[in-house]
């Protein structure tokens, strides 16, 4: 079976090293210990110069972050969702949510940071970066941004790189801090009600139920079954009462239990049937339908397509 695209370090580093002309000591970063994460900087037009025109990138999962300040006419495709960018964009990748990156212009430029998330330190405040608004499941972390900001951000990238390239012995932990100026820019550019403190106790419940629900996702076999599928589930699982699962999850995304659920398990389908070869029988045992007829219909009823007819 065909598995859909997931995009490690290493696969990264290859399409970079290709991309550049670079072989890989050129262009990893010096004095990077295995003991703190990983980090590495950009320049995005050098990165698309020797790219083909046509070529197509799938909906990557990628197995790391990134943040990208890309200046020029682009567009950001998420599963059921397109961002179109007229001019500035800063965009935050989480390794949780696949999205394609197209420019549609020649005139891109910007910086782009990959990172895993133990390159921030336990002591860190942003050391859960799941936790932050910005990286949560569902999520769509595409901001269309000023010139005026964009300058500002430039800046946060060329300390970036001027750091990376040093000598100096905590250049790391410098870097740090850059990377969590860029984030908190984003959580700025958050809708209010997303920029809450997430250690309430009502998004605490939130988050534990995002948590659950993600780490059935993706699904990479056809052997592979999801097992929790309705909100008493989830309830049960974190030991609280459905009704009051439903109304913290109603009060803090706009959605109920069910709502959210569906609608994790549709994006989940749309990724199967465009980046699988797997037959719907399979794809709907998988995202845990006891009947394919009640998976097509389902799917249906959410996106007035056939599973089929969507694939094709």
């Amino acid at each position: 079976m065909e598995k859909q695209a997931h995009t490690s370090l290493e696969d990264f580093y290859r399409q970079m090293t290709e991309n550049l002309g670079k072989d890989m000591e050129s262009i990893f970063p010096e004095g990077l210990r295995k003991d703190i994460g990983h980090f590495n900087v950009f320049d995005i037009a050098q990165t698309l110069a020797n790219v083909k025109k046509t070529s197509e990138m799938p909906y990557n999962r990628r197995k790391y972050y990134k943040i990208s300040l890309i200046r020029g006419k682009n567009r950001a495709e998420y599963a059921d969702k397109v961002i179109s960018i007229k001019k500035n964009a800063l965009l935050f990748a989480t390794p949780k949510v696949p999205y394609h990156y197209v420019p549609e212009d020649e005139n891109q430029s910007g910086n782009f940071c990959v990172f895993t998330s133990d390159f921030f330190s336990k002591n860190s405040q942003l050391h859960f970066l799941e936790d932050l608004p910005l990286f949560q499941p569902g999520a769509i972390p595409v901001f269309e941004i000023s010139d005026e900001l964009a300058d500002e951000i430039d800046l946060i990238f060329s300390k970036i790189k001027k750091e990376i390239n040093s000598d100096y012995q905590f250049k790391y932990d410098l870097i740090r801090n850059y990377v969590s100026e860029l984030i908190h820019y984003g959580q700025k550019l958050q809708p209010s009600k997303k920029t809450q403190n997430v250690h309430n106790a009502s998004l605490r419940v939130v988050s534990l139920f995002i948590e659950l629900l993600e780490r059935q996702f993706p699904v990479e076999s056809p052997n592979q079954r999801i097992q929790l599928k309705v909100a008493h589930d989830f309830a049960e699982r974190l030991s609280i009462h459905v009704n009051y699962l439903n109304k913290n999850l109603k009060e803090n995304t706009g959605k109920t239990t069910t709502e959210f659920i569906a609608d994790r398990i549709i994006q989940e389908a749309k990724i199967l049937l465009k980046q699988t070869n797997w037959n719907i029988s399979e794809i709907s045992y998988a995202l845990g339908f006891e009947e394919i007829a009640h998976f097509s219909n389902f799917f249906k009823r959410k996106t007035s397509f056939t599973p089929m007819q969507f694939r094709s």
